[in-house]
């Protein structure tokens, strides 16, 4: 296996069990790739060393994905032998392949139609056995195909990127600018997980590339390249001139935006390239007809067949137009486009963003206005933060990170004028922890126009999370003076005194919040956790009852199950936090809700490995958001808790020393920096910070009921116990 040609050949030494490190031949999206020698079966191996320990990739899901990959009997499909772990650092043994990747054999020129036809059509022979078995690749890319000397293709990394990397499809590193997101169909950057007809969509940009000489948008790269992909259709693509109409139809067939106007499946990619081998250029294949659901049609535009097709060229195009209007058509509200009217109603959308509905409505606004005017800034401003919004909501997928930067960019290089465009910017960089540029993003923004609502909200929670709570304090009091009826800054406020531990006040906050807008279920949430730091937890859980019956929500569900807790019902906090982390009904990819999870499992019997399981989760979650805020207190308490939890002692104790001082007066920092410090052994710090945690006021009745605390209640040094671990979320 090799990854691309010109890569030098590094001298490597040293061995991974039995198998001795020759050459080390590239590296790719999740590991390093090494030619190594088997001693024992006395041949040439390639041995791919995952990034990340093994604790985190997780063995057994792994284990079971290398299975089903090495379960295809496929010759294209690399082979692959066994799995190694060498200090806590697991590789994967395959298959050494000889020849060159697709992408270093295409060399940036098109390829002759018969070369490329020839190329994909293996790989979609290869996909249609993969897929018939429930498999998906999820990373089709030229770099993913190797060409043997004698022209067999052969598909790298089947089957294993989804495991290894959940988020491999959407890197955007330096590194890998031109890596699998220019591949990724639009469904896939907006957080939808890979199947058939994504691979579908892959393998048509490639079979492009191979016709054209470059990919689409080959000069963008980054979230610019992630933005045009989302806001983009292939119908728009540069096609030459020369280029048969078939092919082009092929292409448009396999690339067609929704997934169901795509090619059905991989063998009806196969049917379609065997009747255009050897096709001469004919009358353009109506592109909708390619993209019907069921057989392709075989021998396109076959020389004998040729007088047929065009004479019935025009029934077949008329028949076209009645198939594929909208299911809608007849009922479709057809009022006049409006461009205030969209960004007027996509802004009010955010306004009431954890309203059912409200996000997803005011995107479709925001690209409503951008299918008119792809250059439009405000709308793309408006998309923006609506991807932030749904980041730090349920969401948490960091595709939509990805798309919030990029849509911020495009704003701000069509109008930096626009202080909606700088509001944008301050909240993406705010996602990426760039507290610093966010507040000057804002700032501009508001010299622009000091009511800029979006603006205001992102330069308080800002504020708020560097603790300048005086500064946020005249925030919000100017922001309520502009805004005296928006809820949002009623939340704030709560949000400020729930922090400050000033939990009477945060209700209060929390209450007006409530009776302004009684469908929000931020604010039900919100609510109950300053309830609960009264220790009112029956009222707590009588309002988000109320919350759960205006709508499902995952932060509604994640705070019923730390209520819970509180009272000593791990079996029902449990299913609360499952649902918490539920893709339907929560956000799978909140590493909060996965340490609650985790907490609550451990003290039911039985459940302690599904436990840890959580803990590795939450950690790998963790992790890449504290690369981004490094210095972030609450970050760095609650890895010190959850690598505790995991055993690793001297590890906890140092990210909770650095949480400390980043925030020595937080008492959440301090509750949780105690109940790391007990699990790691080191009673004395573990009492000092509880002690300290109490003089800060964090609630007695959370401290008493905490278990990992029994033990340092009984201390005669300390007559009361550091505060639960379970976090609410106000």
């Amino acid at each position: 296996m090799q990854t691309g040609i010109g890569e030098p050949r590094l001298g490597i030494e040293g061995s991974v069990g039995r198998y001795q490190l020759r050459a080390r031949l590239g590296q790719g999206g999740f590991g390093e790739v090494f030619e190594a020698w088997d001693a024992q079966l006395q041949r040439s191996v390639a041995l791919k060393r995952l990034r990340g320990p093994a604790g985190l990739i997780g063995a057994e899901r792994l284990m079971a994905e290398a299975r089903l990959a090495a379960s295809l009997r496929h010759r294209a499909f690399v082979h692959i032998y066994t799995l190694e772990e060498q200090d806590a650092v697991q590789s994967i043994v395959m298959e050494l392949v000889q020849g060159d990747t697709v992408r270093a054999s295409a060399d940036a020129r098109p390829l002759a139609a018969a070369s490329a036809l020839d190329i994909v059509g293996q790989v979609a022979a290869a996909m249609a056995e993969a897929h018939a078995s429930g498999l998906v690749h999820g990373d089709l890319k030229p770099s993913n195909l190797m060409l043997e000397p004698g022209g067999q293709v052969r598909i790298l990394d089947f089957g294993l990127a989804r495991q290894i990397d959940p988020l491999a499809t959407q890197s955007l590193q330096p590194g890998d600018q031109e890596g699998t997101i220019a591949y990724m169909a639009p469904e896939r950057l907006q957080g939808a997980a890979p199947d058939q007809a994504s691979d579908i969509y892959a393998l048509g940009i490639i079979l492009y590339e191979l016709l054209t000489g470059a990919r689409p948008f080959a000069s963008l790269r980054g979230q610019a390249l992630a933005l045009a992909q989302l806001h983009s259709s292939s119908e728009q693509w540069p096609f030459p001139a020369a280029m048969p109409m078939p092919l082009r139809a092929l292409v448009l067939a396999m690339t067609a935006r929704e997934p169901a106007r795509r090619l059905p499946d991989m063998r009806a990619v196969q049917a379609a390239i065997g009747g255009l081998a050897g096709a001469p250029p004919g009358p353009p294949l109506p592109p909708l007809l390619a993209a019907r659901r069921g057989a392709a049609p075989r021998g396109w535009l076959r020389r004998a067949r040729l007088p047929l097709a065009m004479a019935a060229g025009a029934l077949l195009c008329a028949a076209a137009v009645l198939l594929w209007l909208p299911a809608d058509w007849r009922t479709r509200d057809w009022a006049p486009y409006s461009e205030a009217r969209a960004m007027q109603a996509g802004l009010d959308g955010l306004r009431r963003s954890d309203r059912d509905g409200a996000l997803e409505a005011a995107l479709a606004q925001f690209e409503r206005v951008l299918e008119h005017q792809p250059r439009h800034a405000g709308a793309a401003a408006g998309a923006s933060i609506a991807h932030s919004l749904r980041y730090i909501g349920d969401g948490r997928d960091e595709a939509w990170r990805i798309k919030a930067e990029a849509s911020a960019q495009l704003a701000l290089q069509e109008d930096e004028q626009l202080a909606l465009a700088h509001a944008a910017r301050a909240w993406a960089a705010a996602l990426r922890g760039d507290t610093g540029a966010a507040l000057a993003a804002a700032q501009r923004a508001l010299a622009l126009d000091p009511g800029e609502l979006f603006a205001l909200q992102i330069k308080i929670s800002v504020l708020q999370r560097l603790q300048r709570y005086d500064e946020a304090g005249q925030t919000i009091a100017e922001a309520l003076a502009r805004h005296p009826r928006e809820r949002l800054f009623s939340d704030l406020l709560g949000t400020q005194a729930f922090q400050r531990g000033q939990y009477a006040e945060a209700e209060r906050a929390f209450r007006s919040s409530l009776a302004q807008e009684p469908d929000a279920v931020f604010a039900y949430a919100n609510l109950s956790a300053a309830l609960l730091r009264q220790d009112r937890s029956d009222e707590a859980l009588q309002v988000l009852q109320q919350g759960l019956q205006v709508r499902a929500s995952g932060i509604l569900y994640s705070n019923l199950g730390t209520t819970l807790f509180a009272r000593g019902d791990y079996v029902g906090a449990a299913a609360a936090y499952q649902r918490a982390v539920s893709a339907a009904r929560g956000g799978p990819n909140d590493f909060l809700r996965w340490a609650n999870l985790a907490d609550a499992l451990r003290w039911i019997p039985g459940r302690q490995q599904a436990s840890r399981q959580a803990y590795r989760r939450a950690v790998d979650l963790l992790a890449p958001m504290l690369e981004r805020r490094k210095d972030d207190a609450a970050f760095l308490s609650r890895m010190g808790l959850y690598v505790a939890h995991l055993e690793s002692p001297r590890a906890a104790l140092d990210w909770v020393a650095r949480a400390v001082a980043a925030a020595p007066d937080s008492p959440d920092v301090r509750f949780r920096a105690a109940v790391a410090s007990e699990l790691a052994g080191a009673r004395a710090a573990a009492i000092g910070h509880l002690l300290r945690a109490r003089e800060l006021g964090y609630p007695a009745r959370l401290i008493e009921t905490e278990p990992d605390l029994v033990a340092l209640r009984r201390d005669p040094h300390t007559t009361a116990v550091p505060p639960s671990t379970k976090e609410t979320t106000p």
